[in-house]
């Protein structure tokens, strides 16, 4: 297996713009490689294009009548009505939507087939991680389910077990609803509480259908959560359940929308925590899953200057084995491309000075915590089923 990590990149991925009064700003995505480029992460990887899904791939997760209705409005957008989720508030219908949507699923699928194959042991896609679409419908600014087709396109060649960890503030229903009843495809989703939050699912008692009932895992945390917690809750949870698992792929979504000054949601974690849990994945990968294959994607982020590009850019370092140095001062020339861009003014260094830790659930668990709460049941709900003490 090659040693070199692969970065999935098209600027043509940019286009997935629903908008100027869209929160998801494709700025995010060309910021990120521009950081990227800044810190010179992309000689110490090979950036690769991958072809768009076609019609073949996208029908593995997506069925045949949604595909032609996303094909439908992105010819003529003023024919969206809302059917399918297509020309609705969070998902407004644009011209070429289904080109630039099958352009970053593309991306995903293209990195599981380089991960598989043995091309490259780690592969980024940090325009992916679109986990709300369903088979039938878009949703949550997702319109295709590039996690999904990744992970249906790895039971194709033959995978017979992948992990897909979702870290996203949102629950990543569309994945599990895609492997609900599908045991080799084992879904954990930390995200928060669904009483608070789009898209009012994961809760810690789904624990999947009758064929595979505890392949879906669920930690719902409660609003204002912050590092030690959600550390806590990640490594109480994540770590156990992937040495029992034993995937043969690992698939991660890395939403930085758990982050404080993110407009969206109401956790409070830091760019050095989303750091350590992205640092996370990579060793859980080698120490976990044959040949340490591991494909990273992007998904939610709001804050999309002072966020966002230091997030991606510090996972695609760690999957580099490049890892950017938190006190790093940002090179002038990006917070220069920062203000052309913007007209804002970029952050100065790859840390938000925080020095995250936790305590490890093993050290014992506080009733009166609710995080510790939320990790008590799941652990609860879904590990007897494994096999494994709640």
């Amino acid at each position: 297996m090659s040693g070199r990590a692969l970065l999935m990149w098209d600027e043509a991925v940019t286009g997935y713009d629903f908008g100027p009064s869209h929160p998801m700003d494709p700025v995010r995505l060309a910021l990120t490689m521009g950081l990227v480029r800044a810190y010179g992460l992309d000689r110490a990887m090979d950036v690769v294009a991958a072809p768009p899904a076609g019609e073949s791939t996208l029908r593995l997760v997506h069925r045949a009548d949604y595909v032609a209705a996303v094909r439908a409005v992105s010819a003529d957008p003023g024919s969206a009505d809302g059917s399918y989720g297509l020309g609705t508030m969070d998902d407004p219908a644009f011209a070429g939507m289904h080109e630039v949507s099958a352009l970053i699923a593309g991306q995903s699928v293209g990195a599981a087939e380089a991960v598989w194959r043995g091309d490259a042991a780690h592969a980024v896609n940090f325009a992916g991680g679109l986990h709300h679409a369903m088979p039938g419908a878009a949703s949550g600014f997702c319109i295709y389910n590039d996690p999904a087709l990744a992970i249906a396109r790895l039971l194709e060649l033959g995978a017979e077990r992948v992990a897909y960890v979702d870290v996203d503030v949102h629950h990543g229903d569309g994945v599990q609803a895609a492997f609900w009843d599908d045991p080799r495809v084992l879904t954990v989703s930390l995200h928060e509480h669904p009483r608070m939050l789009f898209p009012g699912t994961g809760w810690p008692e789904e624990t999947g259908g009758q064929e595979a009932e505890g392949s879906a895992v669920n930690v719902a945390l409660p609003p204002g959560t912050g590092d030690a917690a959600w550390l806590r809750a990640f490594h109480a949870v994540v770590p156990e359940l992937l040495a029992d698992f034993r995937p043969q792929v690992l698939v991660t979504q890395h939403g930085a929308d758990t982050h404080f000054e993110d407009p969206l949601a109401h956790l409070a974690v830091s760019l050095d925590a989303q750091r350590m849990v992205q640092d996370a994945c990579h060793s859980l990968a080698h120490e976990y899953v044959e040949g340490g294959r591991w494909v990273a994607l992007g998904g939610g982020g709001y804050a999309v200057v002072d966020v966002v590009p230091r997030s991606w850019t510090h996972l695609v370092g760690i999957a580099a084995h490049a890892p950017v140095a938190p006190e790093s001062v940002i090179p002038a020339s990006w917070r220069d491309e920062v203000y052309a861009r913007t007209r804002q003014l970029g952050p100065g260094r790859m840390t938000d000075g925080r020095e995250a830790s936790w305590r490890e659930w093993e050290a014992g668990y506080d009733p009166a915590d609710r995080v510790d709460q939320a990790v008590l049941a799941t652990r609860r709900s879904v590990f007897p089923l494994r096999g494994l003490l709640a």
